[in-house]
């Protein structure tokens, strides 16, 4: 057996012994070439959905696509310009457009198929990046055709857009539409094409005249189908709600437009958002519903907040804090 602490056969330990004494006053061991793979830019990303459980109940968050509404100085009033791009800045945010995001859960309670609004469908009034629905839901591998009922939280341009196509036709020929009486008679009325709401009546025409045989209203506080509850939020639009979604006891609320931004809106929700019918309500339902929501530690699923937009909110100061719940990427 050999004496030499490393085991080694003594030509090997000579070999060993020589290169560590290089080592030691200087020297180093013979150059390897670096590896010089020249590998392509993908410039791909994964399929725009994301799927979790809520009780028994399956959720699939589905992306219409971001839309940027440009200079949020412009959007969110009622402070100087300087006060909206500082909290944008210390949020690690850019302060020369603010982009929207376009969440759209899809709720499976076993017997059937909810989604909760429906993006700008063919409108591009906010770029080319929007109208991305279709795409969304093949990649998640949910057909037109299995969707039971759409909800829709207001019948703005960016929530009904993709009912119909823009010659009229149906995208989902077995839903059900579920709006408020106050939105659809508002927004569709034909005496407003002479207004500056041209634009949203013109599209809110397209997409729900053509199933208004299918539409069914629904009140505020009514579960109108099992599982999903009414919620009045007006302000934004006069017949604006949210939605309590259950399944086994677990639960979240779809937010609709009640607050459109994690910083500004929620840390500051008496700010004044433009596109707001009533911005004085529209900051009345914030207080009122954010505050319940964080008082009762629901979670929430935001339809324009960062993707995929479910988290929890908290009472912080004279606002609210948005705490984004990690995605939980493997199942069980």
């Amino acid at each position: 057996m050999s004496n030499d602490p490393f085991g080694l056969p003594s030509a090997s330990r000579r070999g060993f012994l020589g290169t560590a004494a290089a080592l030691a006053v200087g020297g180093t061991f013979p150059l390897v070439a670096p590896a010089a793979a020249k590998a392509p830019l993908s410039k791909t990303q994964p399929a725009y959905f994301y799927r979790f459980m809520l009780g028994t109940a399956e959720v699939t968050v589905v992306s219409d696509g971001p839309l940027p509404l440009g200079d949020p100085g412009a959007s969110f009033l009622g402070v100087p310009k300087e006060t909206v791009y500082g909290m944008l800045e210390s949020s690690f945010l850019p302060k020369d457009n603010v982009v929207l995001e376009q969440n759209i859960p899809i709720v499976n309670f076993g017997d059937r198929l909810v989604m909760f609004d429906t993006g700008m469908g063919f409108s591009k009034m906010f770029g080319p990046t929007t109208g991305r629905l279709a795409k969304s839901m093949d990649e998640a591998g949910i057909k037109p055709g299995d969707i039971d009922d759409i909800v829709i939280s207001h019948a703005h341009i960016d929530h009904i857009g993709g009912i119909c196509t823009a010659d009229g036709k149906p995208l989902y020929p077995n839903a059900r539409i579920h709006i408020s009486q106050i939105d659809f008679d508002f927004w569709t009325d034909e005496g407003k094409l002479g207004s500056p709401l041209k634009a949203f009546v013109e599209h809110a025409r397209a997409n729900l005249m053509p199933v208004r045989d299918r539409i069914v209203f629904f009140k505020d506080q009514q579960e109108f189908l099992p599982g999903v509850q009414a919620i009045a939020a007006p302000g934004h639009t006069a017949g604006h709600h949210i939605f309590k979604v259950v399944s086994a006891g677990k639960s979240f609320v779809f937010l609709g437009d009640l607050t459109h931004h994690a910083v500004l809106l929620t840390e500051n929700p008496r700010l004044e958002f433009a596109y707001d019918s009533d911005p004085k309500q529209a900051v009345q339902s914030r207080l009122k519903l954010l505050g319940m929501l964080a008082a009762d530690r629901t979670p929430v699923m935001s339809y324009h907040f960062a993707w995929p937009g479910f988290g929890n909110l908290a009472k912080a100061g004279d606002g609210f804090r948005y705490f984004p719940a990690p995605m939980q990427m493997l199942p069980g």
